[in-house]
């Protein structure tokens, strides 16, 4: 129950979040701008390259986001130790992190060079798209060590209050990416056209310059220096906290974002223009995520720091104020997608046959993004608390066994067509299989938020108790 005085602070703690979370927004609108780009300058060049593109990208992504998550739990536990004064044990942590992140580049290469495993997903693909899905893959693996090393030093920054050293890098690289796009998809300066391949280049390029960036900054910022930031030798004391609850966090990434890979995988039956559309669709959805992801990541950062401090109060408010963010800018981001689906659709796409298919999908997005935000933030509000096993079973259950399984049943199984009626009134004019796993993925994700935000009432109750005895 909320008191008087924390009525009074919300203000505050509004406050304190937002001005955490907008680096981070930018940072992530940074991130997911190279999707974005190498999307748009594909489907810009050919309807193969954005076929080859979208089912590059799920490959990718699934591949990598469920790294990162492990890396990302450096968050939580390098918060609970600056809220905590332990400030020497900081850069400790983070030269153990880097460590995992090599690691887990070496087991992403190899997932990711052989992908004709996902593809056997896909039915039919004509070579042509396949061999640039290949050599994009072969890019993107030299990309996967700079990208992993500098997910821990946005681990730190997020986690020390700090975001906006990584935010002016990510911006920076934005501008890096989109001349080496220019240059490698379309070729430029002698350099031949070489399409969604030339997109992997430019990526793996990008990364290890930001990469270089980031680790200058941490080593001549005086902020950073306090916490002497040091990579010594691997540790497995250290390393095992930081598996123990990563392993754990990178699965619930993981569950996330694979249901929606091999949800492109499935709709690659569908032809290549409603794979291109289903591409829009899940770039939008991506971009979207960006708003409740970063207040998340803001509002698990202090919230853990209130945790180290033992101050259950202050760790229930700020949680408090997190959520009412997430929910005041997933009704405005629903209402800016639902306004202006047409001019969205015009920056992606000259091909009418992938913008008739994306229009028709998108009538469902204003809607799984609401379900999307909440989820998200319920995730977060969890992994400032250090908990991150039952958070992943519960989504196993609803994002994998409702949401994936249940939208392959419906769409493309024994049970196929059985939601038209419903489609046809939420998304008319949509191709059957495909809108039948978005909506099987929205109600996956709405079953989820409400799962995870009960485990969390019992969490923070837990919590409460304990620091009352402290």
């Amino acid at each position: 129950m909320t008191t008087p005085a924390g009525h009074a602070r919300l203000p505050h703690d509004i406050k304190e979040i937002l001005k955490q979370a907008w680096p981070v927004l930018v940072s992530a609108w940074a991130g997911i701008a190279f999707g974005v780009m190498d999307t748009a300058m594909a489907g810009h060049a050919s309807a193969a390259d954005l076929q080859a593109m979208a089912l590059s990208v799920s490959i990718y992504i699934t591949v990598f986001v469920g790294l990162m998550g492990v890396v990302h739990a450096l968050i939580p536990i390098i918060a609970q130790q600056f809220g905590a004064g332990r400030h020497l044990d900081i850069g400790h942590a983070w030269g153990q992190g880097v460590w995992v992140a090599l690691a887990l580049s070496l087991v992403g290469a190899v997932i990711m060079l052989f992908p004709d495993i996902w593809l056997s997903l896909s039915g039919d693909i004509e070579p042509a798209v396949r061999n640039s899905i290949v050599w994009y893959l072969r890019a993107l693996v030299l990309a996967l060590p700079a990208t992993l090393v500098f997910r821990t030093i946005y681990a730190l920054g997020s986690a020390v209050s700090r975001p906006q050293m990584v935010m002016t890098i990510n911006l920076a690289s934005v501008a890096l990416k989109l001349l080496l796009n220019w240059v490698f998809i379309f070729g430029k300066f002698g350099i031949p056209a070489l399409g969604a391949v030339g997109a992997g280049i430019s990526t793996a390029l990008t990364a290890w310059v930001t990469l270089a960036a980031g680790l200058w900054a941490i080593y001549h910022d005086p902020y950073f220096l306090r916490f002497r930031p040091h990579i010594s030798r691997p540790k497995w004391v250290s390393q095992k906290e930081l598996l123990r609850l990563g392993i754990p966090m990178g699965g619930s990434y993981l569950i996330e974002v694979a249901a929606f890979s091999f949800m492109a995988l499935l709709i690659a039956r569908e032809g290549m223009y409603v794979s291109g559309g289903h591409q829009v669709m899940a770039n939008l959805a991506a971009l979207s995520y960006m708003m409740p992801m970063a207040v998340g990541i803001a509002t698990a950062a202090l919230t853990a720091q209130a945790i180290g401090a033992q101050d259950a109060e202050r760790a229930r408010r700020t949680a408090n104020a997190g959520l009412i963010i997430v929910m005041v800018g997933a009704g405005i981001t629903a209402f800016a997608l639902a306004t202006g689906k047409s001019a969205i659709i015009s920056l992606y796409t000259d091909d009418l046959k992938v913008a008739v298919v994306a229009a028709a999908l998108l009538q469902l997005l204003p809607w799984f993004h609401l379900c999307d935000a909440m989820q998200c933030i319920g995730c977060y509000l969890l992994r400032a608390y250090k908990v991150a096993v039952v958070p992943m079973i519960l989504q196993v259950v609803a994002l994998t066994g409702v949401g994936l399984i249940g939208g392959w049943w419906l769409g493309f199984g024994p049970a196929a067509g059985a939601l038209q009626p419903v489609l046809a009134r939420m998304a008319p004019g949509a191709p059957a299989g495909a809108a039948s796993m978005w909506l099987m993925a929205m109600l996956g994700l709405a079953l989820s938020a409400c799962l995870l935000f009960v485990w969390y009432r019992h969490v923070a109750a837990r919590f409460r108790r304990h620091a009352a005895k402290v």
